[in-house]
């Protein structure tokens, strides 16, 4: 039986405060990220971590100091290798961090030195983006590379439909929404006059990571794999046409960002009066951007705009649906050629995206 090295690729965060800024300026050196030629992008990156740091330390300080993502992460490799130990693989999983520890020089010497046959690369990331997957992946090619590890790589470049992510995700949004109908309330107009129809029925709202708009024009496949992720979804859960929304949270800087923003709609279920149900659409682990910024900051901007009920969807983490998902995706990797899939308009994107797995970004991997 071969040896399958599964690596595990998210964003990473800092584990305390000191590490916060150095976190930071890793996020905003990277190219993916910052599209500014060297020398300038490293100076621009420091500029903006020195001055984001303090923001970035009073948001951890809600989660003791640093990010819960490494060790949420963890336990997602544990539950995925015990999975594929079930069926009867001999595999073991690494978690790969893009911008902290453990970063791709160090774990690509870890997977080489437990000397798998194979390897398979699965980005945390269910719908592909140039600034994430494309930027996890490059850097692991070169670190890899540096590490002396040349056994046959599988890329799951993503998996916006995957059956064990929907699944899992719909299970707990039909929670969210049956917690939310349990309120009984009656949510007026703006007139204080009732509703009528289906109104005050919870609406879901599929809060994403935002992505300037610029981004987007390049080609990045990212909103409609979202797009694709949030109607499959809605169907599981048979909701009908104005009953869920898709919104991007998340936005910094000047830059225009693609919308609707979750701000937006969050003031716009306050002047409906209706309770909405948010779903983190493109997040599987929980960490700052859930559980404070969904989690308090947006809910505190619920209740200032009137929303009557704010129920926010747990990220799928290690839900059993979810890693019986990611084991058949790795199952599913392994039967094909070595090298990045092209499952093309399966997956929502399709070769007229031209940062897409099926074009340009990946084809060197």
């Amino acid at each position: 039986m071969s040896r399958v090295a599964v690596v595990l690729f998210n964003l990473g965060g800092p584990d305390r405060p000191e590490a916060v800024r150095p976190f930071l300026f890793n996020l905003f050196n990277d190219p993916a990220i910052i599209s500014v030629p060297w020398p300038i992008r490293p100076l621009l990156a420091w500029l903006i971590a020195r001055r984001r740091a303090p923001i970035a330390r009073a948001i951890y300080a809600h989660l003791g100091g640093g990010s819960p993502l490494l060790p949420l992460t963890r336990k997602q490799a544990d539950a995925l290798e015990a999975r594929l130990k079930i069926d009867g693989m001999d595999a073991r999983a690494f978690v790969c961090m893009r911008y902290w520890q453990p970063m791709s020089a160090e774990v690509a010497r870890e997977v080489a030195a437990w000397t798998p046959e194979r390897v398979v690369l699965l980005p945390l990331y269910p719908q592909l983006s140039t600034t994430t997957t494309e930027s996890s992946l490059r850097d692991w090619v070169g670190a890899a590379a540096t590490a002396g590890l040349d056994r046959p790589a599988h890329t799951i470049c993503c998996y916006p439909s995957a059956a064990g992510f929907i699944e899992a995700l719909a299970e707990l949004t039909r929670k969210a929404l049956a917690e939310a109908t349990r309120a009984g309330l009656t949510p007026r107009a703006s007139n204080n006059a009732p509703l009528s129809g289906r109104a005050g029925k919870p609406r879901v709202l599929f809060s994403a990571h935002g992505l300037p708009l610029r981004v987007v024009a390049r080609g990045d496949p990212y909103p409609r794999q979202v797009e694709t992720t949030a109607a499959a979804v809605a169907e599981k859960l048979g909701l009908a046409s104005g009953e869920w929304v898709i919104c991007y949270q998340s936005r910094v800087g000047p830059l225009k960002w693609i919308g609707p923003s979750t701000e937006d709609e969050i003031a716009r279920a306050g002047a409906d009066r209706v309770p909405i149900v948010v779903v983190p659409i493109a997040f599987v682990s929980e960490h700052s951007e859930t559980l404070v910024e969904l989690d308090i900051e947006y809910r505190h901007r619920a209740e200032k705009a009137g929303v009557p009920g704010y129920v926010r969807v747990p990220a799928v983490g290690t839900h059993p649906l979810f890693i019986v998902g990611l084991a058949g995706l790795v199952r599913e990797a392994l039967r094909q050629p070595p090298g990045v899939c092209r499952a093309g308009s399966a997956h929502g994107c399709g070769n007229h995206f031209a940062r897409c797995a099926n074009g340009r970004a990946l084809d060197s991997l």
